[in-house]
């Protein structure tokens, strides 16, 4: 059960620097709602790896998130056997092609049986993510509320991070994992996050990309798929607003411009998945949050110029997402 919950932690993660990637590699002047879309879904990522880490503290293991092994390899898969034919990539911002970056982001959401607001979608038979933590649910549910620590520890509650669930024993590992899904998925019934605050879940949010305009609510029959329809405000793309990034970046020469900021790129990347096993593990505080928090925004500051090409428009650069405990820098 702790090395499942260990690999949901992972699952979680694998996900953030593949929207932050593509996040990054649009301009905002040009698609502020589609940054806007993909930067609240990053901030949910960030929840579930909590919720997830939660619950693993919850019955006596210790997250591992400082250590190489924690993260993926781009091209590759997904931890846990989640769409287990798709190899994800650290690409630039895409769509309007099977192969696009969206389209990925989508797949990566899907839940089992999507609902199929006008336009129709289509669903692909693959393990998704609401499939691999029922699995964790269940097993979860099996072991009873005897296999949790008492009291309960290193819990980052909704003190520090909104939404957050204090796991102490089957119920509430119930309810951890029932948010990870539904801000995920959604519901069979409604496409939001099932939190009752009006967000849509992530699978619905990417779409409105898809179909370039919001999902609002139509007043429409009792079916789902007759209650919304994709026909609110426009969201337009401008391929103009998207930086010429590669896809998978590195390795650059040494010393060269680009190694050196991506050096110290990886170097901030390493010391917050540094930030986050302390808070995680022993130090859910405020100051240990803010410290990460801090760490994160060095981050979008160091990736935003990089891959917009400052202080040269002439040469961008990707970010590799490595483990860099020390800089060369």
């Amino acid at each position: 059960m702790r090395a499942s919950l260990q690999s949901a932690i992972e699952l979680e993660h694998s996900t953030i620097p593949l929207y932050l990637y593509a996040l990054y590699s649009l301009d905002e002047q040009k698609n502020g709602e589609i940054c806007s879309i993909i930067e609240s879904v990053v901030v949910e990522e960030m929840l579930h790896m909590t919720l997830a880490a939660n619950t693993l503290n919850a019955l006596g293991g210790r997250p591992v998130i400082d250590a190489p092994g924690f993260l993926p390899t781009y091209p590759g898969p997904l931890p846990g056997g989640v769409q287990a034919e798709l190899s994800v990539s650290l690409a630039p911002f895409s769509m309007g092609d099977p192969d696009g970056q969206l389209e990925t982001f989508l797949t990566i959401e899907e839940p089992e049986r999507p609902i199929d607001f006008p336009p129709r979608l289509e669903a692909e038979a693959d393990l998704t993510i609401g499939e691999f933590y029922a699995t964790i649910a269940a097993a979860i549910a099996q072991l009873g509320d005897s296999a949790f620590v008492d009291p309960p520890r290193n819990q980052v509650g909704p003190d520090l991070m909104h939404d957050s669930v204090v796991v102490v024993d089957v119920a509430t590992a119930t309810t951890a994992i029932r948010t990870i899904v539904e801000q995920g998925e959604g519901t069979s019934k409604s496409p939001s996050e099932g939190a009752g605050d009006g967000r849509y879940a992530h699978y619905y949010r990417f779409n409105q990309i898809k179909e370039g305009h919001l999902l609002e609510p139509t007043g429409g029959g009792p079916a789902p798929d007759d209650q919304y329809a994709y026909d609110g405000a426009a969201i337009p793309f401008h391929s103009s607003g998207v930086y010429p990034v590669q896809k998978n970046p590195g390795p650059y020469p040494g010393g060269s411009v680009q190694s050196i900021a991506n050096d110290n790129f990886n170097y901030t990347y390493t010391s917050l998945l540094r930030a986050l096993h302390a808070l995680f593990n022993g130090m859910p505080t405020q100051a240990q949050l803010d410290i990460a928090i801090g760490l994160m925004m060095s981050l979008k500051g160091q990736a935003k110029a990089m891959m917009s090409g400052v202080p040269d428009p002439g040469v961008v650069t990707g970010p590799t997402f490595e483990y860099q405990p020390t800089n060369p820098a």
